[in-house]
């Protein structure tokens, strides 16, 4: 594991409007096999590539273009940062299908899950169905959801695509919902190459990773990792990224 030193904030960070753009939970799309939180069941060639979804509408044409996303594991780096937690109360930030918040549930967490996309949702519902957990379902993006400041003792998001803005909009929307002593869980991929990025029209400058909300922390917060892991994945798309990026933050106060 290597261990990230504390980032700076970029002060020339561009500042991208509109509630659509923000994309509350929207997942990484890296290459062209658009792989994000989880590995995929299928692949996607160049000839499948288009850029990534910037409205709601355009996130949810992208889940009903595809029968099936995510694998339906959970994030190994989840599984390993809540195993010696107590359940509490939990945000999913960006559910996608709902893997994560399955296994939140069936381990006894009180969850709200959230995504922008319908079809995300309704895959998610008929998955808590199938496990027989109960989740709440936000349709929304982060930063316009209707949630109650400092309710949840972690807030947990994978793979974000969070649009930065020189107000830090999404970082301090994320630390807002984090009661006093819970947990803000941010993983990323690590290692990006920005040329190949950019080339498959996704710039990772201009989305928030773990090391920006680390910098946004203030002295109410105590960084508790923040560090590059192995990332364990079984294949699929996306198979290429091995590497994560890492914040656990704990609200002292």
């Amino acid at each position: 594991m290597t261990r990230v030193p504390s980032p700076r904030r970029d002060r020339r960070r561009r500042a991208l409007q509109g509630a659509d753009a923000d994309a509350g939970r929207f997942r990484c799309m890296s290459t062209p096999e658009h792989e994000h939180s989880h590995d995929q069941s299928h692949q996607h060639d160049d000839a499948d590539f288009r850029p990534t979804p910037t409205t709601d509408a355009e996130w949810d044409a992208w889940y009903a273009d595809r029968e099936q996303v995510w694998s339906g594991a959970p994030n190994n780096a989840l599984e390993v940062e809540v195993a010696n937690l107590a359940a509490g109360r939990v945000l999913d930030v960006g559910c996608g299908e709902g893997a994560d918040a399955v296994w939140l549930a069936k381990r006894g967490w009180t969850v709200t899950a959230l995504d922008v996309a319908e079809t995300a949702i309704n895959r998610s519902r008929a998955a808590a169905r199938a496990n027989d957990v109960d989740i709440t379902w936000v349709q929304s993006g982060l930063r316009e959801a209707d949630l109650a400041a400092a309710s949840f003792d972690l807030v947990s998001a994978f793979y974000p695509v969070l649009l930065r803005t020189d107000e830090q909009l999404a970082e301090r929307k994320l630390m807002s919902l984090v009661a006093p002593g819970g947990l803000l869980l941010v993983v990323h991929h690590a290692d990006i190459d920005l040329a190949t990025a950019q080339s498959h029209g996704w710039n990772p400058e201009d989305y928030v990773s773990p090391d920006e909300v680390a910098a946004a922390l203030d002295a109410a917060w105590e960084i508790e990792s923040h560090e590059k892991r192995p990332r364990t994945i079984s294949g699929g798309g996306g198979a290429e990224h091995d590497t994560d990026l890492v914040l656990r933050a704990r609200k002292i106060r």
